[in-house]
C-alpha cells in the first residue's frame, strides 16, 4: 500500500535496492554493560509483558510470530556515517526505553533491567559488504534479535549508486504505530542538519516511558471487577462469546503454521473519499464513523446480525508522552446498529468509539485476568485500524517537503500472525483497504469475497448517501 511518500507493506514485499550494507549494533563494552545492568524496580508495561509471553509460548510451541517492524527511509548522495552513527546513537540515549531488557526471575515472573547512564548506549558500525536485494531483505530480519535480548533493535544504510537507504529494525516491545514520525524529526532532520554544517537540532522533551509504565501499572492495579471500565469491557464481550469479535469468515485452521499474505484495493478516490465524509459530517458523524458504520454492513449482509462489534487500537498517549518512544496502544470496543439506515449507524458508530476512547488505557487481557470466565481471543480475531493522512500526526508524513525526496517505507515482519490486521487508510488522493490474512486457501478464498464486500459498501454510500441490499 503507498500514499505519496509512504509505503506500507510486508516485509516479503519490500523490494531494497543492492549495495553495501553497514550496520550498527552494540559495541561490546556497550553490551557488557547491559548484561551488568541490575533489576529495576519500574515495572515492564503491561502491553510489554504480554508480547513476551506470546514469544514463550510460540517458542515453546517451535513457532514465531510476527513481531519484527523495519523502518526505511531513501536519500540520495552517499551517507555521510559519521553523522549517521551520531544522529542513531542520540536517538538511543534520547528515549529510555532502548536502556531496558527483560528476563525471567526465579518464579517466572518478567522483570526489567536498565542501564543507568545513557551514555552506555554505544552502537558501532560493522561493515557487511555488498549484497544483493535479497540478501539485504534476509539480513534486516534475521538479525534482529529476540525480544529478551536487549540488542533487540538495529540500524543500517544500503549505500547504492547514487542514493542510499537507512533502515531501522525493532521488535514491536519498544515502540507502536507513530514511531515514524520520531524516527522522521530526529533521524532524518537531525542527520541532515549535520551533513549540511550545523549543529544538532533542538528537540522537545522526550518524555519517559518509564514513568508511563509507574503511571499504568498503578492505574491497572487498582482495578477491580467491579471497576466500571472492567464492567463496559465485560458487557461488550458477553456480546461476542465472552471475549473478542470473531471476523465473519472461515479463515482456516490457526494451529497450521502459515506465513502471512497481503491483499490492497482502493475504496475510494479522492472525489469519492469527499463525498463520503460529508455523508457522515451531514448525519453528525466523522469520517471514522461512516468508516465502521460501512464494515458492519458488510458484516450484516454477510451474517443477518443487526449489531456489529468491532475492535480498533487508538493511541493511549497523555500530552507528556506525545514525543515518547513506547508502546502506548491501546483497545477501543465499538458497537454499531446496522439495522436502520447508513446515517443512524454511522452516528451510533461515532458516539461508540468517542465513548470508547475511555476504555483504550483498560487493555483486555487485564479485564481477562479480573473475570477469568471470559475467554482469550480467539485466532484471527479482525483489528480494524483506521489511518487518516490528512490528520495529525500522520498528515506530518504527507507534508513534510523533505519526503518528497526521501520517501519512507513501514513494514510488518511476513510470519505468522494471531489477529486478522485491517487497514483502512485515507491518504489524500485516495481510501485504501489492506488486508493482512493467513497463508491458506480457505483465507485467500473468504478475504477475497470480503475485500469486494467492502468495496460495494462503500460504492453504495457514495452512489446512494445509504447502504441498500446488494442485488
Amino acid at each position: 500500500m503507498r500514499g505519496g511518500p509512504v509505503t506500507v507493506s510486508l516485509t516479503d514485499k519490500w523490494e531494497p535496492s543492492a549495495g553495501s550494507v553497514i550496520t550498527w549494533q552494540p559495541s561490546p563494552a556497550s553490551y557488557a554493560k547491559a548484561l551488568e545492568a541490575p533489576v529495576s524496580e519500574i515495572p515492564p508495561s503491561f502491553m510489554q509483558v504480554q508480547h513476551l509471553r506470546t514469544y514463550l509460548r510460540q517458542a515453546a510451541k517451535g513457532l514465531d510470530f510476527s513481531r519484527v517492524l523495519v523502518f526505511t527511509l531513501d536519500m540520495p548522495g552517499r551517507c555521510d556515517k559519521r553523522a549517521m552513527g551520531h544522529v542513531i546513537n542520540a536517538h538511543l540515549r534520547r528515549h529510555d526505553t532502548y536502556r531496558s531488557w527483560f528476563s525471567l526471575d526465579e518464579e517466572q515472573n518478567i522483570v526489567r533491567r536498565t542501564i543507568a547512564d545513557p551514555a552506555d548506549v554505544e552502537f558501532v558500525q560493522v561493515k557487511l559488504g555488498e549484497m544483493t536485494s535479497d540478501e539485504v531483505r534476509e539480513l534486516v530480519v534475521s538479525e534482529t534479535p529476540d525480544p529478551f535480548r536487549w540488542d533487540c533493535f538495529r540500524f543500517g544504510i544500503v549505500q547504492s549508486s547514487g542514493h542510499f537507504t537507512f533502515y531501522f529494525s525493532v521488535d514491536h516491545l519498544h515502540l507502536d504505530a507513530t514511531f515514524a514520525r520520531l524516527l522522521i524529526m530526529e533521524i532524518l532532520m537531525g542527520y541532515k542538519a549535520l551533513v549540511q554544517g550545523g549543529a544538532p537540532i533542538e528537540l522537545p522533551p522526550a518524555g519517559s516511558y518509564d514513568d508511563y509504565c509507574i503511571r499504568q501499572h498503578e492505574f491497572l492495579s487498582g482495578l477491580t471487577p467491579d471497576s466500571e471500565p472492567v464492567r463496559d469491557w465485560v458487557r461488550f464481550a458477553e456480546n461476542n462469546r465472552g471475549s473478542l469479535p470473531d471476523f465473519p469468515l472461515p479463515l482456516g485452521d490457526h494451529s497450521v503454521p502459515s506465513g502471512t499474505s497481503i491483499i490492497t484495493e482502493q475504496l475510494l478516490d479522492e472525489q469519492q473519499a469527499l463525498t463520503f465524509e460529508s455523508i457522515c459530517v451531514d448525519a453528525g458523524a466523522r469520517f471514522i464513523g461512516g468508516v465502521m458504520a460501512a464494515l458492519g454492513f458488510a458484516e450484516r449482509e454477510l451474517t443477518g446480525t443487526d449489531t456489529y462489534y468491532g475492535i480498533t487500537p487508538s493511541d493511549a498517549r497523555a500530552e507528556a508522552d506525545m514525543f515518547t518512544t513506547g508502546w502506548f496502544t491501546g483497545l477501543v470496543p465499538i458497537s454499531v446498529p446496522v439495522d436502520g439506515t447508513f446515517g443512524a449507524a454511522a452516528v451510533a458508530a461515532q458516539e461508540s468509539f468517542d465513548r470508547g476512547r475511555q476504555l483504550v488505557n483498560v487493555p483486555f487481557y487485564r479485564v481477562l485476568e479480573l473475570v477469568p470466565e471470559l475467554n482469550w481471543p480467539r485466532p484471527y480475531h479482525p483489528m480494524i485500524n483506521f489511518f487518516d493522512g490528512g490528520a495529525p500526526p500522520l498528515s506530518q508524513l504527507f507534508t513534510n517537503p523533505l519526503l518528497v525526496s526521501n520517501p519512507i517505507g513501514l513494514y510488518a515482519e511476513s510470519k505468522s500472525v494471531y489477529q486478522l490486521t485491517i487497514f483502512i487508510s485515507r491518504f489524500p488522493t485516495e481510501t485504501t483497504l489492506m488486508i493482512a490474512y493467513p497463508e491458506n486457501p480457505i483465507a485467500r478464498e473468504s478475504i477475497t469475497h470480503y475485500v469486494d464486500l467492502v468495496k460495494s459498501i462503500f460504492t453504495r454510500v457514495c452512489q446512494q448517501n445509504d447502504v441498500v441490499p446488494a442485488r
